[in-house]
């Protein structure tokens, strides 16, 4: 067999068994690599970069290498599921860097950050003030985590004493310009309702790259033909305005009739509707 053929075949078949045995360790080696797989994902690209090009070599000694390193990298993984003392020791574990609001700076040391690198990994979590953060650790791959202190957290509704129901993910209901059925029907509506909302706002569907529908049943668009100024969807805003409508008329008519009775409940309902907008007001106008 001539040498370029010989690369050809040595490079598909590395390939194919690098492909083989990357899906076998998991996703984990593309994402939170310990030191041990580190290692491995260097090891295990070298090796198949001389399967392929060492034709002096056997080929085979490289894929029993490969194979080797891979089976041994998959049992240190299943070692650290099994045991806290196994992870600790191969991935090693957090280190604290601030700490009540103090720098610890032996721990910085400890991992050869200096005290701009700690400024870059605030800022990387949207934290440019040190004097914001209650806590912070670094994980073991390399992260920092950040905890800012409860003065400058985010106000949640939680944190103003208001339940939300559960928010669904958009439903992806026109892709390239071509309606997603299943994703429509997922989200609760069909092509009808779509093309209705695509007359609204005066687009055409070979026109959008991209369709999603809300919790709420506001549909965003994309569109090929970036010129064109899409309308915000306004579903939410003409509801909060209706409800406040009838809240202002309850409170007219309650105003406006002789009726005590039909006063006392014209003025009760009134009452209730203004309750019920003071709760719905986070979710309308977000």
């Amino acid at each position: 067999m001539q040498d370029w053929l010989e690369v050809i075949v040595r490079t598909i078949v590395s390939v194919v068994v690098l492909f083989v045995l990357t899906r076998l360790l998991g996703k984990r080696q593309i994402s939170q690599l310990s030191f041990f797989e580190y290692i491995t994902g260097i090891t295990i690209g070298s090796l198949t970069a001389y399967i392929s090009l060492d034709l002096k070599s056997d080929w085979y000694l490289g894929l029993i290498s490969l194979v080797v390193w891979s089976l041994a990298s998959l049992g240190i993984e299943f070692l650290q599921m099994k045991s806290k003392k196994a992870r600790d020791l191969i991935d090693s574990t957090g280190r604290i860097l601030i700490k009540d609001g103090k720098v610890l700076e032996d721990n910085l040391k400890k991992e050869r950050l200096t005290n701009e690198d700690l400024l870059e990994q605030l800022r990387k979590r949207s934290t440019f003030k040190v004097a914001e953060v209650e806590f912070a650790i670094m994980e073991p791959n390399g992260e920092v985590n950040v905890l800012l202190k409860k003065e400058f957290q985010p106000i949640t509704p939680s944190h103003l004493g208001i339940k939300v129901s559960p928010e669904t993910e958009p439903q992806a209901s026109i892709l390239d310009g071509q309606i997603m059925d299943e994703a429509l029907a997922s989200a609760g509506y069909n092509r009808k309702w779509l093309n209705t909302e695509l007359e609204k706002i005066g687009v055409s569907l070979d026109n959008v790259f991209l369709g999603q529908v809300d919790t709420y049943g506001e549909l965003y668009v994309d569109l090929y033909d970036d010129k064109i100024i899409v309308p915000e969807p306004q579903q939410r805003a003409v509801l909060m305005a209706d409800l406040k409508k009838c809240q202002a008329d309850l409170e007219l008519f309650s105003l406006s009739v002789d009726n005590t009775e039909a006063k006392q409940m014209y003025g009760l309902c009134s009452e209730q509707l203004e309750q019920v907008i003071a709760n719905v007001k986070p979710l309308l106008t977000t």
